[in-house]
């Protein structure tokens, strides 16, 4: 077989509006519809080499082999990878994040891009940016919107009829559009207990996921407007709706996950503060204890001061709108 190594870099995202639970979990088509913004700060490397001569896939995450959990849903994807390219060779994967994983950093969606990307292109595979997508979320729902440049929306296609081809992340604003930072207060790097993954399938146990979802497209549509208009002032509110009730959703499944930490609290209590003083700030979460702080560029150099002086913080990372998922020469093996 003709293959040549792939390198690609993803970035992670942050969601504007929330992905918590899929209608269909096997494909991971989600519920609704969602917005995000990639993350320049937060990358992915992954390299993938196909080998006849390799007996299994070999799966290095981190300098270190990958766990039994991780390496299943590696292997998941490179199978899909290769029943698009018609291939039956095993892979050589080697993966590396420069944050930290599986905190509520949206890891999984960056590495599953990443992913994606080489393996596709180590198969000689020249999939488009709606492909990449649909194949991307299928490894990882949010890695979906990892694949195109800068704020984007992933189309959930939840009618009974439709496809996994109608579910696909696609670009709202390049990167460039707007001069916003994500101010990423780390009240905890540890891996979370209750993956994502398990956290999508207990949602429908909450009594209260049927009312987000009837009432949600109307947030959705306002975020939408707001994100295009560059309003933050507008946009703002809704954001931290929209965290709040993704954790409500998660504290009331059965059986219950918390996510938050002491800190979690803290740093939200500071935000909403901060606001008050006149200062333009506004926290969103995803499933972890982590705090996103979303600002204007003029803003962010305050707040990350600020954040900085918070006890419960013990990691400040910041970044503005990240690039799509692209090949790289900087190989990892």
């Amino acid at each position: 077989m003709q293959t040549r190594k792939a390198t690609a870099v993803s970035c992670a995202n942050v969601a504007f509006v929330k992905y918590w639970g899929n209608h269909d979990a096997k494909l991971r088509m989600p519920l609704n519809d969602s917005l995000s913004m990639n993350l320049d700060a937060l990358t992915t490397t992954t390299t993938v080499e196909f080998d006849d001569a390799l007996e299994q896939d070999e799966i290095v995450i981190g300098g270190e082999p990958a766990n039994e959990k991780a390496k299943a849903r590696v292997v998941e994807q490179l199978d899909r990878i290769r029943k698009e390219a018609k291939v039956a060779a095993k892979a050589r994967v080697h993966s590396r994040n420069n944050f930290p994983s599986a905190a509520g950093l949206a890891s999984s969606a960056s590495a599953f891009a990443a992913l994606t990307l080489a393996g596709t292109r180590a198969v000689g595979l020249d999939l488009g940016e709606r492909s990449l997508s649909i194949l991307a979320r299928q490894g990882s729902g949010s890695a979906a919107r990892s694949i195109p440049a800068g704020f984007t929306e992933w189309l959930a296609a939840t009618n009974v009829t439709s496809t996994s081809e109608q579910s696909y992340a696609r670009q709202l604003l390049p990167p460039d559009a707007w001069d916003l930072r994500d101010v990423i207060a780390l009240v905890s790097a540890d891996a979370k207990k209750i993956g994502s993954t398990e956290g999508h399938a207990l949602a429908h146990t909450s009594p209260f996921l049927s009312e987000r979802i009837s009432r949600l497209p109307i947030r959705y549509h306002r975020v939408r407007r707001e994100l295009l208009a560059k309003n933050l002032h507008d946009m703002g509110p809704d954001l931290e709706a929209e965290a709040i009730e993704l954790h409500m959703i998660a504290m009331t499944s059965r059986p219950p996950i918390f996510y938050w930490a002491p800190g979690t609290v803290r740093v939200m209590d500071a935000v909403r503060q901060w606001r008050s003083e006149g200062l333009e700030a506004y926290y969103t979460l995803d499933a972890g204890p982590n705090v996103h702080i979303i600002v204007q560029a003029k803003d962010a150099a305050e707040v990350e001061k600020r954040v900085r002086e918070l006890g419960e913080v013990q990691q400040v990372l910041v970044s503005g709108p990240g690039g799509g998922a692209q090949e790289s020469e900087q190989h990892l093996f």
